[in-house]
């Protein structure tokens, strides 16, 4: 009986090794999907659920379409639904609204006015966005009352050489600190390109830097706001390197501490709950850039995630 359960512990062991052998040579369906910078699964799965439609479509070709349509229940669940367009603007699929297929949305604006196809034909191009997010209003399929959204995009090339572009989108998404790191990073290079003229742009509220409560923010070294967070108007000043959090602390002057010696910093401050008035934990992301040989600090601010 000794003998016995001694072969089949070797058995065991040199089964383990074999394992060990055989996956670093295994890829998994998402190994060149990195979604380790989202916190919320909803987010994670939008992704994986977009990205999967689009290796569908590059692997099948135009008739991927008959499948989507004809599954269209897979692709229109809880609160995500898929959609398909040409980089023309012309929707070749929509699991949530069918009405919309074969027309043209090129131009189409959400209620604040944003380009939303604009918008995420600019996303696809931009490497610091590796997902293609994007921040709109837009009617939940059935309701009355247009609602916050986030979407991801992925483009595609099919067998038959066409462009696409798959995406998806989540109503009344959770806040992601990817979303305003994504948004801060692109103010810091567009002010690298632009100097002073990117600033009218970045406090455009039809611009994608500022969505839903999260706006970027842009002040000088000294605390002087080149961009408020707060109202768009440059004869109000508040010196943002003394403002205090809701518990005494100040956030920006700390973060500003870590920018000595790194070009970006997160920060974590008390805020009071604008509806039920109790404690919540804010994120700021602050970038330090130069403008005109000057140092300035480049930032937003969104909730701190949750435990799922």
């Amino acid at each position: 009986m000794g003998a016995f359960i001694n072969r089949l512990s070797i058995r065991k062991f040199l089964y383990f090794i074999l394992l060990a052998a055989l996956l670093p040579g295994c890829k998994g369906k998402y190994d060149e999907l990195d979604i380790s910078p989202y916190h919320y699964r909803e987010t994670k799965n939008l992704v994986r659920f977009v990205y999967d439609a689009s290796r569908k479509l590059q692997s099948g070709g135009m008739k991927s379409l008959e499948y989507f349509a004809a599954n269209r229940d897979k692709y229109n669940k809880g609160n995500q639904y898929l959609y398909v367009y040409n980089m023309q603007g012309d929707n070749l699929f929509h699991a949530g609204m069918p009405n919309l297929e074969g027309k043209n949305l090129w131009a189409i604006r959400d209620k604040d006015n944003k380009p939303i196809f604009q918008m995420v034909v600019k996303a696809l191009a931009d490497e610091t966005n590796p997902h293609a997010w994007v921040h709109y209003s837009w009617w939940k399929p059935g309701n009355f009352y247009p609602v916050p959204k986030s979407s991801c995009h992925f483009k595609v090339t099919t067998p038959e050489g066409r462009e696409l572009l798959v995406g998806g989108g989540l109503n009344y998404p959770l806040e992601e600190k990817e979303f305003i790191r994504i948004i801060v990073d692109n103010a810091v290079e567009l002010l690298a390109e632009k100097g002073e003229d990117a600033l009218a742009e970045i406090s455009d509220p039809l611009s994608e830097y500022n969505f839903r409560d999260t706006c970027v923010f842009v002040f000088h070294e000294n605390g002087r706001i080149l961009v408020s967070p707060v109202i768009n108007d440059s004869r109000y000043q508040i010196n943002l390197l003394e403002c205090e959090d809701a518990v005494g602390h100040k956030p920006f002057a700390k973060a500003i501490q870590a920018l000595v010696s790194n070009n970006q910093t997160w920060e974590i401050f008390m805020a009071k709950n604008k509806y039920q008035r109790s404690f919540v934990k804010k994120s700021l992301y602050l970038h330090k850039a130069i403008l005109n040989g000057d140092i300035i600090y480049v930032g937003a601010v969104t909730d701190l995630p949750q435990m799922p």
